[in-house]
């Protein structure tokens, strides 16, 4: 009984992958409803804004994709850090399957804000605090996945990476704490962990949107990691044996 609630042995790419599989159906449906609750509430119940019009509706986009692009960063420093200290084939794999989704986001967040900003600034960019640390981000995402793909070996390429990801880090208390440190065009936090300063429709519209990412973002992760196992682990007997299986059942 203790042996089969035991979350170490998920630590193996061979326990790992078959759970991953499972999971990922899960992760998809739960996405696609609350990303349609979100965009119902956000784009058809939340109110118009009585300064910026309908235009401000780019913020059930723009926000969830900016916290996505941060929180995604800390979770591959995190698997980074596991990977160092304990030395974990899983850890590097995971911060691998996560990078192009990060490097998404992030994207998005600087696309969505430009759109955003150009008709209540005036211009599609500025080199403000806020979208610059943003835009550095973007170019750790890039980076780590450059630096990754130019090492061979697999372990090596982690370790790298993840060092990377470790002194990156402290960029993202850069772009949260940058419209309070400097004097910048970007609008301070309308959320916090405490209060709000947004209607209420608005606020779950938002938030329920955000849950629609991090479920695409495990998604895609999972599915990516499990690739990631097959190419790194393709010597290995339970690989064979996945990919022998996955044939037969094809013929038949």
């Amino acid at each position: 009984m203790t042996d089969r609630f035991n979350l170490y042995r998920f630590a193996s790419p061979a326990t790992f992958y078959p759970l991953a599989g499972k999971m990922i159906p899960w992760f998809v449906a739960a996405g696609i409803l609350f990303g349609l609750a979100g965009l119902y509430i956000g784009m058809l119940v939340a109110p118009t804004d009585f300064q910026q019009g309908e235009g401000y509706r780019i913020i059930f986009i723009h926000v969830p994709t900016s916290w996505m692009s941060m929180f995604i960063y800390l979770v591959m420093a995190f698997w980074a850090a596991i990977g160092l200290a304990f030395n974990t084939r899983l850890s590097g794999m995971m911060a691998n399957a996560l990078a192009p989704t990060g490097a998404l986001m992030a994207f998005l967040s600087l696309w969505t804000g430009a759109l955003w900003g150009k008709p209540m600034w005036g211009t599609w960019w500025v080199w403000d605090a806020r979208l610059t640390s943003e835009l550095i981000l973007l170019f750790l995402y890039i980076g780590y996945m450059a630096l990754t793909a130019a090492i061979d070996d697999a372990r090596r390429a982690d370790k790298a990476g993840g060092l990377l990801l470790l002194v990156g880090v402290v960029n993202i208390p850069i772009i949260y704490f940058s419209v309070k440190w400097w004097n910048t065009l970007h609008q301070g936090s309308s959320v916090n962990l405490t209060k709000s300063s947004m209607a209420e429709t608005m606020l779950w519209g938002m938030l329920l949107m955000a849950l629609a990412f991090w479920m695409y973002a495990i998604a895609v992760a999972l599915a990516r990691v499990r690739t990631i196992m097959l190419e790194r682990e393709r010597n290995t007997d339970w690989v064979k044996a996945e990919l022998s299986g996955n044939s037969a059942g094809g013929a038949q």
